[in-house]
């Protein structure tokens, strides 16, 4: 039966549909794990490169500027150029791209190859996200959104440790040379098996280029400055200046566009729905505590515990066990609740998980952050799922590719934004904390003067210099313990986040029971 046939009579369920939907969604986890799996070793890819320390961070940040222009404009191209096609190039070219970066000779080519890898790589993953709406029937939900909804919490979250385990066995060019094979196959099955639409190719008679120019300037321009913002004071920094202003036309440009033409290459009136539009919003506070938390723990781990990146890896691949385990019940319970009770406990289960690391001391260690990383993992699964349904599950079908590049850009500008303020808010509440004990721990005060003296008592094999490394060694301590409170204050605004999307939760609408979208069209 064809395509056109099957769109008429409402999606059916296949075993050959839901085998190519499961290599489709084998791409997109490629394509959101390369966004972490690099971040534990840098270190080893600026070594082999001979990269300086400025450039090395655009082995990251190159990837997730690429991926972010993308990741809207894919709608339009697969109802441009067919789901197959635009999958089977995303696929084929970022396993290309991939291939090329492990044979990087310099960092420029590097990062060149990141982000034709990113952009490239973009388009797979809006794509499984409308074909899960748009190929099944409604009932079969509770089987295929856990499967997405897992690889969009779990990819992230096992970044690191893929990346750590892989750099310490083998070497960080097996950080792209494990895409290869995977990615071949996924190309393959991909140009053979999916026929969910046909082509429209009337629509690149209509291209909105400037659209797309304006699109690129004011979200590439938006994540470097998120992104590099906080370590360059912001607009203290030339370059980050001019990206602010070019971000800003862009920007105006852009909606402008979107906003008049018959056609844009993105088309925002999706938000006029309300659950698409709570939806997204819920996405990106999901953003920010999704890449917040796998950002926070490693760093914390790295600075306070000094773990290698294999040591932090294992400490966070409890997170990914939880997701794992909990991905079956939460499609189960999909079936059953009501999508806003499920996000309910979902949103409850973060902050308490937020809430058990505001306790944070240096001297925490696995089992410490044990059950704050089983909390994050379950209850991070058993809310993406309703999110996913409310913002996705009742747009008519000829809207659903479009409205997933907007949904899935929602969750990485989330990630983009949380990343700088949890970077800005760490940076000054450590001075804070810092100017606060060193006020309160003075050093000519009784407790300051014999902490020093048992200090230099313990390093008195230094002879003269014993009162100075102590009073240094007091320092570091004040500095570390500073760090230490920062980390605190920032697990506590997490929890009051958490805990004000719950107060949302009413002004989101029951979705009423249907069947699901039609085809491709």
């Amino acid at each position: 039966m064809s395509a056109i046939a099957q769109a008429g009579a409402g999606p059916t369920f296949t075993t050959r549909r839901l085998f190519t939907f499961i290599c489709m969604v084998f791409g997109m986890f490629m394509a959101i794990l390369d966004i972490q799996i690099v971040s534990a070793s840098l270190s080893e890819i600026q070594a082999g490169l001979g990269a300086a320390n400025d450039e090395i961070s655009w082995v990251q940040t190159s990837y997730l500027i690429a991926e972010v222009i993308m990741i809207p404009l894919s709608g339009y191209l697969s109802r441009m150029i067919s789901t197959r096609w635009m999958f089977t190039i995303a696929a084929g070219g970022f396993t290309l791209a991939s291939m090329m970066c492990a044979f990087a000779s310099s960092i420029n080519e590097m990062i060149l190859w990141r982000a034709v890898q990113g952009f490239i790589g973009g388009g797979m993953i809006p794509t499984v996200f409308a074909s899960a709406y748009t190929i099944f029937p409604r009932e079969k939900m509770g089987l295929v959104t856990p499967i997405i909804g897992l690889v969009a919490t779990l990819a992230p979250t096992i970044g690191p440790t893929a990346g750590g385990y892989l750099t310490e066995i083998f070497s960080w060019h097996w950080l792209f040379l494990v895409n290869i094979i995977p990615g071949i196959f996924v190309t393959v099955t991909s140009y053979f098996l999916i026929d969910f639409d046909e082509p429209d190719f009337s629509l690149f008679k209509v291209f909105d280029w400037w659209g797309l120019a304006a699109m690129a300037a004011f979200l590439g321009s938006m994540e470097y400055v998120l992104e590099e913002g906080p370590s360059k004071d912001w607009l203290a920094d030339e370059r980050i200046a001019i990206l602010t202003g070019i971000m800003v036309i862009g920007g105006i440009v852009f909606f402008f566009r979107a906003l008049t033409r018959d056609n844009p290459i993105v088309d925002l009136k999706a938000f006029a729905n309300r659950n698409f539009a709570f939806g997204s919003a819920f996405s990106f506070c999901l953003g920010i505590g999704l890449y917040g938390l796998t950002y926070l723990y490693p760093v914390y781990l790295a600075r306070i515990r000094s773990f290698s990146a294999l040591q932090i890896g294992e400490t966070m691949f409890v997170s990914g066990v939880a997701m794992l385990l909990t991905a079956p019940i939460a499609g189960r319970l999909s079936t059953k609740l009501d999508p806003r009770v499920m996000m309910g406990i979902g949103f409850a289960g973060i902050a308490v998980a937020t809430w058990l690391s505001t306790g944070f001391t240096a001297d925490w260690d696995f089992w410490e952050l044990f059950w704050p990383q089983v909390f994050r993992g379950v209850f991070m699964m058993i809310c993406m799922i309703p999110i996913n349904n409310i913002a996705l599950g009742t747009l008519p079908p000829a809207e659903m590719k479009n409205a997933s590049g907007l949904f899935n850009l929602t969750r990485n500008l989330g990630g983009a934004v949380g990343l700088a303020l949890i970077n800005q808010i760490m940076t000054n509440r450590t001075d804070l904390h810092f100017d606060r004990l060193r006020e309160a721990v003075n050093i000519t005060s009784s407790t300051a003067m014999s902490t020093i003296a048992g200090m230099e008592h313990s390093l008195s094999e230094l002879g003269s210099n014993a009162r100075l490394a102590a009073i240094s060694k007091l320092t570091g301590l004040a500095q570390q313990q500073s760090s230490v409170m920062a980390f605190n204050d920032i697990f506590l605004i997490l929890t009051v986040l958490f805990g004000v999307l719950l107060v949302a939760l009413p002004m989101v609408k029951k979705p009423a029971a249907q069947r699901g979208g039609g085809g491709g069209h």
